[in-house]
């Protein structure tokens, strides 16, 4: 396996001051970990970002602090960015002792394509993308592979007994049942008839003016006077 290594600088800049180091696409960082003491970092995001991409968050990194004699190997965790603008705001760099096992979440990776959902037109349902393992720092994969090439029929699954994993090295500390993947049948839309409203009609229906109808006059009965007899 390539080592990877990383240059960084000692930062001077602490605390709510470190919005100027982000204005200059530097990114504030400490290295912590067991027994260390904690130290103020800064690295340029341009060198980060594809150190970043090559190592993720569970391959070992030996970064060189300038002023030190020897580097130090790190994982890096808790990578926080701006939710406008994708930049990085600040990372973690955990020193770890190559001799003594961490803790990690391993990423799984989807391949092949699944003879469910090509002939049946089902729907694969992913459960889980990562699984917490522990194992010595050099020996944590990058990833776990899940083939669902294998997934032929509606009901079909893959749990994480399923995967290849030296368990001789890693511990998976999660329940070995627990299912990643599974294939289901495709649920038809439920189609909502509105109810039908009967109404019954009585007399004619008028539209309304405003102005009331005039009333029909009454008929006028002359009345011829009666001659004294």
């Amino acid at each position: 396996m390539t080592k990877i290594t990383l240059s960084l600088e000692p930062r001077k800049i602490l605390g709510k001051k470190v919005k100027t180091l982000r204005k200059q696409g530097i990114i504030p960082a400490n290295i912590f970990g067991n027994k260390i003491k904690s130290t103020a970092v800064q690295v340029k995001s341009t060198v980060f970002r594809p150190i970043y991409t090559q190592a993720g968050e569970t391959q070992i990194v030996y970064v060189q602090v300038e002023g030190e004699k020897t580097d130090r190997p790190v994982l890096l965790t808790n990578i926080s960015y701006d939710p406008m603008t994708g930049d990085i705001l600040h990372l973690d760099l955990h020193q770890v002792n190559l001799k003594e096992k961490v803790t990690a979440n391993i990423p799984i990776e989807i391949i092949g394509e699944s003879a469910a959902v090509k002939d049946l037109q089902a729907t694969l349902i992913t459960s889980l993308d990562e699984i917490e393992v522990e194992a010595l720092p050099t020996d944590l994969p990058d990833h776990f592979t899940v083939d669902v090439s294998a997934l032929k029929n509606l009901g079909d699954l893959i749990k994480v007994s399923d995967l290849n994993i030296d368990r001789s090295k890693i511990e998976v500390k999660i329940d070995p049942e627990t299912i990643i993947i599974t294939v289901a049948g495709q649920q038809k839309e439920e189609v909502v008839t509105a109810p039908i409203v009967e109404t019954e009609v009585i007399g004619e229906a008028k539209p309304e003016t405003g102005i009331k109808p005039e009333e029909p006059k009454k008929e006028e009965t002359s009345k011829t006077p009666t001659k004294e007899k």
